[in-house]
């Protein structure tokens, strides 16, 4: 049994981060994060041109090696008729809570981004005292609260977000470390979208079984699983493989 469960482990955890880190070097993006490239990825219309609300949720690879495993969130929102935009990050860099440091749909020191989340809007414009108001009082806002591993990180702030507006019915990467981490202190609870329930400790082993989410299993950070809303697989390193 105990041979068998080893086994597994190496299939479906280290197996995939092996082939990401391979993708990696054969990409050759050895980077140096001071000049990588942070412009637009072209993925929001000119705010100006744009009056309706708009909330948008990203996701990208980090910078370097990291990106073999991991991915940063972050959140952009515009209130109808604002001629701006406005960026949340939360990183490990100052206060932790930044806003506006970086272009609102740039890509993270290179790696291009990917929508997690999209709205327009009213739908959009009924999002944003939530969204505001979790930003606002976010728990772990102060200087020495983030943490790269488990948590709290950019992904656990998101996923906080998130969770207040559980209409938005969407689900951060499978590459997201940190998602799972308790950003409200419970280790058990609904999932983000309401649509199921998770189980964790202290985000270094959980289980999560939702419509939106699928089943995930968290070791380490590292999440495996299944999409049942749509057909795949979730692998570490290598993220959702599938419709």
């Amino acid at each position: 049994m105990i041979r068998i469960v080893l086994l597994v482990f190496v299939v479906v955890f280290l197996a995939p981060i092996a082939v990401s880190a391979a993708l990696y070097y054969l990409r050759n993006d050895i980077a140096d994060w001071r000049s990588a490239d942070r412009s637009s990825a072209g993925l929001l219309p000119p705010a100006a041109r744009h009056p309706e609300a708009v909330v948008r949720v990203f996701s990208a690879r980090t910078v370097s090696w990291r990106g073999i495993v991991a991915s940063h969130s972050w959140i952009v929102v515009k209130g109808a008729g604002d001629r701006a935009y406005r960026r949340f990050d939360y990183t490990a860099w100052g206060m932790p809570i930044w806003v506006d440091r970086f272009v609102p749909d740039g890509r993270w020191f290179g790696s291009v981004p990917e929508v997690i989340f999209s709205a327009d809007g009213p739908e959009a414009e009924r999002m944003l005292p939530r969204i505001r108001a979790t930003i606002a009082g976010y728990r772990y806002a102060k200087i020495g609260d983030y943490r790269l591993w488990p948590g709290p990180n950019s992904n656990t702030f998101v996923a906080a977000v998130m969770s207040s507006v559980p209409e938005m019915r969407a689900n951060l990467p499978a590459t997201a470390i940190g998602k799972d981490f308790p950003y409200d202190g419970r280790w058990i609870g609904s999932t983000p979208s309401g649509t199921g329930f998770q189980i964790n400790l202290g985000g270094y082993l959980g289980l999560t079984a939702g419509w939106v989410e699928g089943f995930e299993f968290n070791v380490l950070g590292a999440v495996a699983g299944l999409d049942i809303r749509r057909p795949g697989l979730k692998l570490p390193g290598l993220g959702r493989i599938g419709i």
